[in-house]
């Protein structure tokens, strides 16, 4: 690939006008917002979506090549999901890394030692502006001191290790549906099959999408 297919294959920023916006509606953690947006023939539209702090999430991949899984009930969907850990942002600015260390250990109550970023992503952008970073944790243990104390729906959850290989089957099974669990294992495996998991970019790598502190 030559790099001006590289930079055609790129999203690219951009912001059209807005005549009017308002926010029907607030949340705890999200809220809706509605924009009336200037179309490229001049004409306007409203969009309606989910103003979101935005999320991390942690592919946890032990040595012998399982992945730390949760099994949680969400509403919407009305299923058990299963998923990898995942958090909010839950400050503004918050540094990705350090939150996603957090829901690490509040989750599935584990540490790692070599942290990657695998992927980023806009899950729904054309109903929410969340933007999600997919780490790769490697070289896990356990977590010191007592283990998080979990309450709501977060009380039911089920904490597995299943092969990497396994939840890729799954995935094109169609039996396994997050998104984060989905982009996670099938960019470990094509990162793999590419440049090897090394070659992936730091933990500290720049977010434009979430701008954070070092």
């Amino acid at each position: 690939m030559t790099e001006q297919q590289r930079d055609f294959l790129a999203d690219t920023p951009e912001q059209w006008s807005v005549t009017a916006t308002d926010t029907p509606f607030t949340g705890v953690k999200t809220s809706v917002r509605a924009d009336e947006v200037v179309m490229p023939d001049g004409a306007t539209a409203r969009r309606d979506y989910q103003v979101h702090p935005g999320s991390v999430a942690i592919l946890a991949l032990d040595e012998r090549d399982r992945v730390v899984v949760i099994e949680q009930y969400r509403h919407p969907v009305l299923h058990k999901l299963w998923e990898i850990p995942a958090g909010l942002l839950d400050v503004p600015g918050e540094n990705p890394l350090h939150a996603a260390q957090r829901e690490l250990y509040e989750e599935a109550h584990v540490k790692a030692e070599d942290w990657r970023v695998l992927a980023d992503v806009y899950p729904s952008p054309g109903g929410s502006d969340e933007a999600v970073r997919i780490f790769l944790a490697r070289e896990l243990s356990e977590a010191e001191g007592e283990r998080y104390e979990a309450d709501g729906e977060e009380a039911d959850m089920r904490l597995a290790r299943v092969e990497a290989a396994d939840l890729v089957r799954g995935v094109l099974a169609g039996r396994l549906h997050n998104t984060c669990l989905t982009v996670g294992v099938l960019a470990l495996q094509a990162a793999r099959a590419g440049d090897g998991l090394d070659a992936l970019r730091p933990a500290d790598a720049p977010w434009p999408a979430r701008p954070f502190a070092a």
